[in-house]
């Protein structure tokens, strides 16, 4: 059981939906995916509601067969900059694939989004498909190659996030020192897949660097995970399995020499309240509505009023199947009706904050802060 540590709750921002008929619901705008309007309210809002972060999912290779969110969305750390620009609290989750992006590039765009925010920058760093590894001249690369690929770019980017010490600039112009070159360190990483010199050319964050997701359910990721990631999203359909893997994931990150409390245990959840089961089976019943013949949509499994919510929430949370909420929202109020019905309840449970604790995304969430790998050499 847990006793003091405090539940976190993200939201994944999904534009017109995590479905194929959302969009339709006459309070959807039917562009939400490419509206930055649409985009600010929700981290505007979610921000009133004191979430952690905006989470932002993504895909690099699409067809007629995708939700209309995939068809025609933001990259992710070019919204977020703008979304940084309108929040001072919340923080701001980017996803991008180690399998076609550049480590020296994930590493300098992170860097740069975390200062722009004040400390407040995460990356989602996955794996790809097939697909996306055709769209970016990796089709030469098989699905073997792809988590070896990932544990070089998850070294070399934190090697990168190292490249200065915490005080290295000085910056003083009376005396004319802009920075101390002892302070800053080349990385000369040789990998199979990967060579990077560098130093990076931007200083450490607030933060001390960006805070770093993972998904997936391999041995092999869980590998990797158990010294990378510091958060781990998980399906949350079924509570027994989310114990099980939340449990072995701990072991793991215990065995690597880590401390199990700096590992977040995220489920992922598609959510519908309502003041009373009713209202929320109406909500249920007008995304049914909008479905196909013949097509039913699954209800899912944190479903109805407000108190029956709250206490599910709780109890994967007190039994530690759930450090961090991560909520999709489907019907268009998902949002707002999470905040306005089921965050009181949860505050006066006293297991959500009432006030943030920090500015930025680590204060809030309760991980340490990276120390620099030369700060003590």
């Amino acid at each position: 059981m847990q006793k003091n540590k405090q539940l976190k709750i993200g939201v994944i921002v999904d534009g017109v939906g995590w479905s194929y008929t959302s969009w339709r619901h006459p309070n959807m705008p039917a562009n939400a995916s490419e509206s930055v309007d649409f985009y600010v309210k929700k981290a505007i809002r979610a921000e009133e509601g004191k979430f952690d972060m905006v989470f932002l999912a993504d895909v690099s290779h699409i067809g007629p067969g995708n939700i209309p969110h995939y068809l025609s969305m933001f990259e992710g750390v070019t919204i977020l900059s703008a979304l940084s620009m309108v929040t001072s609290h919340i923080g701001l989750a980017a996803t991008i694939a180690t399998s076609y992006a550049d480590p020296f590039t994930v590493a300098r765009q992170m860097a740069s989004l975390d200062k722009i925010s004040n400390g407040r920058a995460a990356w989602n760093a996955i794996t790809s498909n097939p697909g996306g590894l055709a769209n970016y001249s990796r089709r030469h690369l098989s699905k073997d190659d792809l988590y070896p690929m990932n544990k070089e770019f998850l070294e070399i980017v934190e090697g990168l996030w190292d490249s200065y010490e915490d005080d290295a600039f000085i910056r003083d112009k009376e005396s004319g020192i802009f920075f101390n070159p002892r302070k800053m360190h080349p990385l000369n990483y040789r990998g199979k897949y990967f060579s990077v010199d560098g130093p990076l050319n931007i200083s450490r964050s607030p933060q001390g660097r960006p805070v770093i997701f993972q998904a997936g359910t391999s041995e092999t990721f869980m590998n990797i995970a158990s010294k990378h990631a510091e958060g781990v999203l998980v399906n949350g359909d079924d509570y027994n399995y989310a114990k099980r893997f939340s449990e072995e994931l701990r072991r793991r990150v215990v065995l690597a020499g880590r401390s199990p409390e700096d590992l977040l245990i995220m489920p992922t959840q598609h959510i519908i309240v309502g003041s009373t089961e009713a209202e929320a089976d109406e909500k249920f019943q007008e995304l049914q509505r909008l479905s196909p013949s013949g097509y039913r949509i699954p209800k899912p499994p944190f479903f109805g009023s407000a108190k029956t919510v709250a206490d599910m929430i709780a109890y994967w949370h007190q039994t530690g199947v759930m450090d961090l909420l991560l909520l999709r929202q489907e019907h268009p109020s998902g949002i707002d009706d999470f905040i306005d019905l089921v965050v009181p309840i949860l505050q006066e449970k006293g297991i959500f904050r009432r006030e943030y604790e920090s500015r930025t995304l680590r204060g809030n969430l309760g991980l340490p802060y990276p120390e620099n790998r030369y700060a003590n050499v």
